[in-house]
Formats: structure tokens, C-alpha cells, sequence
């Protein structure tokens, strides 16, 4: 591998350590997403590869580092592009659960189950009171993927008045209505 590198141009190098730095990165974003998901399997493959990318691109830099600095320079350069990449595409791939508590008045509350009740999702409902008047707490539990639409269809639905705090659920079992 060292004789094939050595034949290049020092930029093609560099570059070339560069990509291989974003792709390392990019699958260590998603190796580590998916583990925190329960997703071992999948992670361990990414492990796999992520490990094989990175052996390869230490042993070509691990000699002239502290000699080339453009060198180096590649190297953070394809570090901060793969954090940033990788983290960008599991948002995309939206792994995982995530949890809406929502709290509205009685109106919006009717509204909003009504809407939930139209796509067929469970919710749970609590009473409760807010500091001016009465308000109700509203569970749903759904796939990450759906909470960007189903949050723009509520706040449509009730005239934005609701107030809404995501969060991600590390695990559930059972429940009503799960969107699959």
C-alpha cells in the first residue's frame, strides 16, 4: 500500500486520506447512533468497516504526520466532514422512537385526537391545570421518521396552540396504535 501512495502526488495523498477520513467518520456516526438504538448487529458491521478504513489510513499518515502538516490538515478536514455527514444522515435516516408530550386547552386537545384518532395512532390524554386555565397533557409515542410531519399536521390543526416537548424513547413495549 506504502509503494502505491508513494507513487502519487503528495495532494492526491492527501485527498485521498481526506475522503477516506470522511467515510471513517461518517460510518462512526452511525456505528454509535445505531448501538444506542439496540441496533448491535448493524453497529458491529460498521464497526468492521469503520475499523478496517481507519487502520488503513493511519498506517499511511502514521510516519509523516508530525512532518506534514498539509497532511494533517487533510486529516481534521476529513474528520470534521464526517462528523458533520454523519450526523446529517442518521437525521435523515431518523432512527429510533421518539415520545410527544403535548399540552393544550380542551378545544385543541379535541382537535388533536381527533387528527391522531384519523391515522389510526394511540395517544394517551392526562387533565391537568396550566397557570391561567385548565389544559390536558397529551402522550404519543411514534417512529422518529413521522414526528416532523405529524408535529406540522397538530400545530396545523389546532392553530399552533399547543405546546410541544420531543423527546426519544430508549425503549417501550406494548402501547396502542404504534405506527409501524
Amino acid at each position: 500500500m506504502s509503494e502505491f501512495l508513494d507513487s502519487l502526488h503528495p495532494v492526491a495523498v492527501c485527498l485521498i486520506v481526506c475522503c477516506a477520513k470522511i467515510v471513517e467518520i461518517t460510518i462512526q456516526s452511525l456505528k454509535t447512533c445505531m448501538m444506542v438504538k439496540g441496533q448491535r448487529l448493524k453497529a458491529a458491521g460498521l464497526g468492521f468497516v469503520e475499523c478496517t478504513i481507519w487502520g488503513l489510513v493511519i498506517s499511511t499518515i502514521i510516519g509523516t504526520l508530525g512532518d506534514n502538516l498539509f497532511l494533517l490538515a487533510f486529516y481534521c478536514v476529513g474528520y470534521a466532514t464526517g462528523l458533520f455527514l454523519g450526523s446529517t444522515l442518521e437525521n435523515k435516516i431518523a432512527l429510533g422512537t421518539s415520545n410527544l408530550e403535548l399540552i393544550a386547552s380542551d378545544d385543541s386537545t379535541e382537535k388533536i385526537t381527533a387528527y391522531l384518532e384519523s391515522r389510526g395512532m394511540g395517544y394517551t390524554v392526562f387533565a391537568g391545570h396550566g397557570s391561567a386555565e385548565k389544559m390536558n397533557m397529551i402522550f404519543i409515542v411514534l417512529p422518529r421518521k413521522e414526528t416532523p410531519k405529524t408535529l406540522k399536521a397538530i400545530r396545523k390543526v389546532c392553530d399552533n396552540k399547543v405546546f410541544v416537548v420531543a423527546s426519544e424513547v430508549s425503549k417501550y413495549a406494548g402501547g396502542y396504535g404504534m405506527m409501524k
